[in-house]
Parts: C-alpha cells; sequence; structure tokens
C-alpha cells in the first residue's frame, strides 16, 4: 500500500458499493453523485495500489483483491461502529423498523412466534416481514435480513448457518386405517402421494430416503400435487394421502396424533438454513436481536 493515510469513509462506500452492485444504487443509498463516488473509488484504489473494481457502462463488480478486501473490513467497520455506540455511551437496545423475508411455510410456523415473544421483549422494535418463497435481492429490495433455504452462493452477504432443516413422511390415521401402512420406501408405490411441483422445471420434487447407507430419491406417483408444501400438509392432515414435509410444519399434528410419522429408519432428506444480511447490517441491535433469537430456537 502506499504511504497514504487509508480513507475509512472510502472503504464505507466500497462496502456499499459491494453489497448494492452498482454505482447507481451505492450513490443514492450514500446521498451522493455517481462521479463522485467514482472519484472516491480511483482515490483509494490509487492508496492501495491495487484495482478493486471491474466497471463497464451497466455494471460494476469486485476484482479478485476488492472482494478479499472487502471482505476483511466490512466486519471491521461494524465493529468500528459498534465501538462508537459504546463509547457516546448510546444504549444498545433493539428498536427501529427491521424488513424481512423468509419461505413462506418457515414463516409462518416458526418465525412469526419468534417475532411476537421479539416484539414483547422489546416495544420499541417493529418488523416489516414478507413470507414468499420467492428468492429476494436483499440490496436492490431494501431488506435487512433474510432467511434462506438451500446453499448460499451471494458473496455479498454474511450467511449464518441455522440448525438444518429435515423432512418427514407422514399420513394421518384414518387414511392408513384405510390403505395400510407401508414399511418400506417400495411400498409407497401401492399408496396415494403428495407432492409439490417444481414451478420453474414443471417437474415433481423428488421424495429422499436412506436405503443401505445411501441417499436416493424417488419421484412419488402423486394422486394429488401442489405448487408449495403449504396445502400439502393441509391434505394429509385430511387424510388424502402420505407426504414427505419439513418437520417443523408438521411438529404439532405429530405430537397430538393427528399425523403419524412413516419410514423413519429410512429418514435422511435436510437441507441448510441461513440467515443472510449485509455486512454493514451486522451490528444493528435490532439485528443481533433477531440472530441471537434463531439461535436459541429450536425446529
Amino acid at each position: 500500500m502506499h504511504e497514504s493515510i487509508l480513507d475509512l469513509n472510502a472503504v464505507r462506500m466500497l462496502v456499499r458499493i459491494a453489497e448494492a452492485r452498482s454505482f447507481t444504487a451505492a450513490a443514492a443509498l450514500l446521498g451522493m453523485s455517481q462521479s463522485g463516488l467514482s472519484r472516491a473509488m480511483g482515490r483509494l484504489e490509487d492508496a492501495l495500489g491495487v484495482r478493486l473494481l471491474h466497471r463497464n457502462t451497466r455494471s460494476v463488480a469486485l476484482t479478485a483483491d476488492g472482494r478479499a478486501f472487502v471482505e476483511r473490513c466490512a466486519p471491521l467497520l461494524a465493529g468500528l461502529e459498534d465501538a462508537g455506540r459504546q463509547l457516546a455511551e448510546v444504549p444498545a437496545v433493539p428498536s427501529g423498523h427491521l424488513r424481512l423475508t423468509a419461505p413462506s411455510m418457515f414463516g409462518r410456523v416458526v418465525l412469526l412466534p419468534l417475532l411476537g415473544e421479539l416484539m414483547r421483549r422489546h416495544p420499541a422494535l417493529s418488523f416489516d416481514t414478507v413470507l414468499s418463497d420467492r428468492v429476494a435481492d436483499l440490496v436492490e429490495e431494501g431488506y435487512d435480513a433474510a432467511l434462506r433455504i438451500g446453499p448460499v452462493d451471494d458473496l455479498r452477504m454474511i450467511a449464518r448457518p441455522l440448525p438444518p432443516l429435515r423432512w418427514v413422511t407422514v399420513a394421518a390415521p384414518a387414511y392408513l386405517a384405510r390403505r395400510g401402512t407401508p414399511a418400506t420406501p417400495d411400498a409407497l408405490a401401492g399408496h396415494d402421494c403428495l407432492a409439490v411441483r417444481n414451478l420453474r422445471s414443471g417437474r415433481l420434487v423428488a421424495w429422499q430416503f436412506v436405503v443401505d447407507g445411501r441417499l436416493e430419491e424417488r419421484t412419488p406417483a402423486a394422486r394429488l400435487a401442489f405448487d408449495s408444501g403449504d396445502p400439502m400438509v393441509d391434505g394429509a392432515l385430511a387424510g388424502l394421502g402420505i407426504a414427505q414435509v419439513m418437520e417443523f410444519a408438521v411438529a404439532g399434528a405429530l405430537a397430538d396424533g393427528r399425523l403419524q410419522r412413516l419410514l423413519a429408519p429410512y429418514e435422511g432428506r435436510s437441507r441448510p438454513l441461513s440467515l443472510l444480511y449485509p455486512p454493514s447490517r451486522q451490528c444493528s441491535p435490532k439485528l443481533r436481536a433477531l440472530v441471537d433469537a434463531l439461535a436459541a430456537a429450536r425446529w
């Protein structure tokens, strides 16, 4: 690095650009002109002696050096802001508005009760919550955080791992009394199965079982297919057939006997769950309250 003092304000600007992936959006967030932001980035690159950004007329992307620099600096900047709050004796009480998105079923069953408890505990905290299975862009759509099922490939975001989601195979006692209880995955061929159709591919989502130590996929011969998992749970409760669903979605029905767990020795399907948020948000007291609540929850 050249012998010049590093401009921390310019580093903050770079983090904003990395999150927004756009000079236009970053300049708007920072309340400055695009030309002023571009000049600040040029001075920062000169000070560091490396190129941080690939620029063209339509987009901006971090170079390998830029990505490494942002990954190191974003948490440090957040720590400086937190230290400043402490020195100024600003109470780190969760307050204000937190905009959050989560998958529909997980949001209804797990997240909403958790948010209710947070609101009781922190009267100055409020939430704007979008429950949808659509994958949202946190920066472009103005979210503070998102719960995401599956692998995370957005390098702009911090992804905090949460306990994975596990699937169980279930049916109502009335259905099993009428049609019998399958003892192996192969026996499902003679049963009414409920399934979800992937809206992108048009194909039914495969069920998964561990057979002889190997994870196997089986596409159910579904008599009834849905566009999401929510109505599939309702169908199972109504005795329409056998379903493979996320365990948290049917935990209450399994506990009170409205559903029965099937093929437990063959269970093996699971998917990672993460809380995503921009590096610039990680020391926010309101986000920290959400992180702590999710870390303490069980599903």
